[in-house]
């Protein structure tokens, strides 16, 4: 009796260990920087921050931010979608490559991309002089962005849902079929609502990875005040010109709207959803 007791304190002690291991490291880098940020930019009252994100370049720049973000997570979502039902019903020549393609952009700088698609859709690159000649400027302009924008948070909706889809087998889909439904039958009616919240908070990542952007948008965009400069961008500019406050109210604004997002995914969604993963 006495080792189990001595056991069972030993497993307590080690559950609230962990647990304040988590929390002062959840603390340190996520909330203590987020406190100190909102004390900056509130500090000066609230009528200088009102200001400071009304002002025509914080509105340009907010504007062209959500403008290209909700681009490029339309995008991703129909991709990652797409290639979430590809590799996990499917078996085909090169699945392992285009599964381990997903994760590329998580593993190279941001900064490269924007210099590979310089290359690529650049006035000198393979594809920016015909693009040119046609009219069509990518670089240097609102498509680059969207395009470094889309590279960045490409992974995010595909590795939501590509363990949910493994999670719930293909049992559905085939008693589907044998019922007689087409294939987008069984994808508005089964597959989707099965996945529903795991796209959602991909959805709800990849958003706030493009509001976030900085290093590729950065090559790509040129940064012109009022034109191709988003919210990341602005507040380094902000920063750099030692508005400081200024930098910290752009910022805020930012988190804020992703933090909004994960605050209404989570609200409704019903607790004791069992299809929730």
């Amino acid at each position: 009796m006495a080792e189990s007791g001595t056991a069972t304190a030993t497993a307590t002690g080690t559950k609230w260990a962990l647990r304040l291991l988590a929390v002062g490291y959840v603390g340190v880098l996520v909330v203590l920087p987020l406190v100190v940020m909102v004390g900056r930019t509130f500090e000066d009252g609230v009528a200088d921050f009102v200001e400071s994100v009304t002002s025509p370049e914080a509105v340009s720049a907010v504007s062209l931010s959500l403008r290209v973000a909700v681009i490029a997570v339309a995008v991703n979502t129909v991709f990652g979608l797409t290639v979430a039902l590809l590799i996990t019903r499917y078996r085909f020549a090169g699945r392992t490559v285009l599964n381990a393609l997903i994760d590329l952009p998580v593993s190279v700088s941001p900064v490269i991309a924007g210099l590979a698609l310089i290359l690529v859709y650049g006035k000198s690159g393979w594809f920016g002089g015909i693009l040119q000649t046609l009219g069509v400027q990518v670089i240097y302009s609102e498509p680059g962005i969207v395009l470094a924008t889309c590279f960045v948070s490409l992974p995010l909706v595909v590795r939501e849902l590509i363990p949910v889809l493994e999670e719930i087998g293909l049992e559905q889909e085939q008693a589907g079929r044998a019922l007689g439904a087409s294939a987008w039958q069984r994808l508005w009616r089964l597959t989707l609502p099965s996945v529903r919240w795991a796209l959602a908070y991909g959805v709800v990542l990849s958003l706030a990875r493009a509001l976030g952007e900085f290093g590729a948008v950065r090559v790509v965009a040129g940064n012109v005040l009022g034109s191709t400069q988003t919210m990341p961008l602005l507040a380094a500019q902000r920063y750099a010109d030692l508005d400081e406050n200024g930098a910290y109210a752009i910022s805020f604004v930012m988190v804020a709207i992703a933090i909004l997002c994960i605050v209404v995914v989570a609200l409704l969604r019903p607790r004791d959803d069992p299809d929730h993963r």
